[in-house]
């Protein structure tokens, strides 16, 4: 019995030790999820009334090109737009001010500092180049400069997606020596150098997916609050908690972004959010490896991309329209469904997928 004895006490250390580290992190993350709605939804008022003097209202084509989607959404046209600022600067500040008192100072502000190479430098890298691509595509429709009456067109947007995805997957497969991808309940799927299109098609799907949804109040933001609240218990699970914290705070703007544009909007999110928020998502999605689960940590923006790209191709191939307008909710607007009913909806189905996600998640981890 004495020679049990010890070892008893070494493993209840140990089991007490990893229960303390697991409690500081999540504390750490409460903390910085609840700092950025806090600064987030004290900072939204102000934007908003920025937004307004410089009247950076949203533009709503009149051209003909667009006639369902112009007559249901005319009286949107002056809302200010650029709201998605709120979430990706919040979340810059939040990381450049802890990063550099952490530099300093030790004890708190190096616990609450999240920036770390292996997890968190090249999300957040691509939420700020995104967010400012994004910025720049909202001025240009501001200014109606561009075709069809300002803006980016899709093909360009999707060769920026392209060349950050590059980037990243290039970061993956040489610096971080990533080369498969797991597949649920199987295993893990070498890919070599494949990985690095894989990875770009991934990023490039949910940035235009994400892109897509981003029409009605509060659709995006509440069905990526979902993706990111899940992918950010992913992280937890598999003790990245640096990355954990980073989706905490881009959850936590997200939130207070929400508050103002759940229906009626007071600002839109616009590209710059949009663009940033889709493709660290993509990102966020392929350091949990949970690529394959994206079915249901993104079904919403599945469903929404899908649709786009079915108008398109019946359009070009049988000259016909299967969707009264497209995306998907834009055909439901059209069939008579309020923009609120729309929104819960796909919130209701967003919620239950993301479950599901993380139920199978849950299962290949620890079954």
């Amino acid at each position: 019995m004495s020679g049990i004895k010890p070892a008893f006490v070494k493993t209840s250390a140990r089991q007490r030790n990893m229960e303390f580290e697991i409690l500081g992190e999540l504390t750490r993350i409460l903390i910085l999820s609840t700092l950025s709605f806090v600064v987030a939804i004290i900072s939204a008022p102000i934007l908003i009334k920025f937004l307004k003097k410089m009247k950076v209202g949203k533009q709503i084509r009149g051209d003909g090109d667009t006639p369902i989607f112009t007559k249901l959404h005319s009286k949107k046209e002056g809302t200010p737009t650029m709201g998605g600022i709120i979430i990706w600067l919040t979340t810059a500040i939040l990381a450049l001010i802890f990063w550099i008192l952490s530099y300093f100072f030790d004890g708190v502000f190096e616990y609450l500092n999240f920036i770390s190479r292996p997890e968190t430098y090249l999300p957040l890298f691509a939420l700020i180049i995104a967010a400012l691509i994004g910025l720049f595509d909202d001025i240009l429709g501001i200014l109606k400069i561009g075709p069809s009456g300002g803006g980016l067109k899709v093909s360009h947007k999707i060769i920026l997606f392209s060349a950050i995805a590059l980037v990243g997957a290039v970061w993956f497969f040489f610096k971080l020596d990533w080369s498969s991808i797991h597949i649920p309940l199987l295993g893990d799927l070498e890919l070599g150098f494949w990985y690095i299109p894989f990875f770009m098609a991934v990023i490039i799907a949910v940035a235009f997916a994400t892109n897509q949804t981003d029409g009605l109040d509060g659709l995006a933001g509440g069905t990526i609050l979902f993706s990111y609240l899940s992918l950010g218990a992913v992280a937890f699970v598999q003790g990245k908690y640096d990355l954990a914290a980073l989706t905490a705070i881009i959850s936590g703007g997200l939130a207070a972004f929400l508050w103002f544009n759940i229906y009626p909007a007071k600002f839109f999110m616009g590209d710059t959010g949009a663009m940033s928020l889709g493709i660290t998502l993509g990102i966020i999605i392929m350091i949990t490896d949970t690529s394959l689960l994206l079915p249901f940590f993104g079904f919403i923006l599945i469903i929404e991309a899908l649709s786009t790209v079915i108008q398109i191709a019946s359009k070009k191939i049988r000259k016909k329209k299967v969707f009264i307008s497209a995306p998907i909710h834009h055909h439901l607007e059209a069939l008579g469904w309020p923009e609120t009913q729309i929104t819960m909806r796909f919130w209701i189905l967003s919620a239950i997928f993301c479950s599901i996600g993380l139920v199978i998640f849950f299962i290949d981890k620890f079954l």
